[in-house]
């Protein structure tokens, strides 16, 4: 079994991140960080059952709707919620599922793992990028 690629990695070769539990508002973790991924050049794709566009994307009501490759699935969600997106990012063969930061799960970490996929959590993908300085040319 191979080493789990450290956040940076992860990361660092993502250009394609799905964020789920995307926010409309600004103040809240899943509104700001997606944005300034954004302005990193990351392509950000919106899940959202509530919102129609977001970040100026279309949004998706779930992951299994995205028609696009995944590279991050990135969650905003409460730990309880986290196994099913794993499951879903699973299905569609997403590279890899990251949870936020305060967000923890055993169930969804070995079902990412069954599934081959890098996994994070407890980690801020904005946190990240700022601290090792990545960064996406625009396409």
């Amino acid at each position: 079994m191979s080493m789990p690629r450290s956040p940076q990695a992860v990361l660092e070769r993502a250009t394609t991140i799905a964020v789920v539990g995307a926010s409309r508002d600004p103040i809240k973790a899943g509104g700001s960080v997606p944005e300034g991924l954004q302005r990193r050049g990351f392509r950000i794709i919106p899940i959202n059952p509530f919102a129609d566009m977001l970040f100026g994307e279309r949004v998706y009501r779930s992951l299994l709707d995205v028609p696009e490759k995944i590279d991050i699935v990135d969650v905003f969600r409460p730990a309880a919620d986290a196994p099913e997106i794993a499951r879903q990012a699973a299905s569609i063969g997403a590279r890899a599922l990251w949870l936020q930061l305060d967000i923890k799960s055993d169930e969804a970490r070995h079902i990412a793992e069954d599934a081959g996929m890098d996994y994070v959590e407890d980690e801020c993908t904005a946190v990240i990028a700022s601290l090792y300085r990545i960064r996406k040319s625009a396409a």
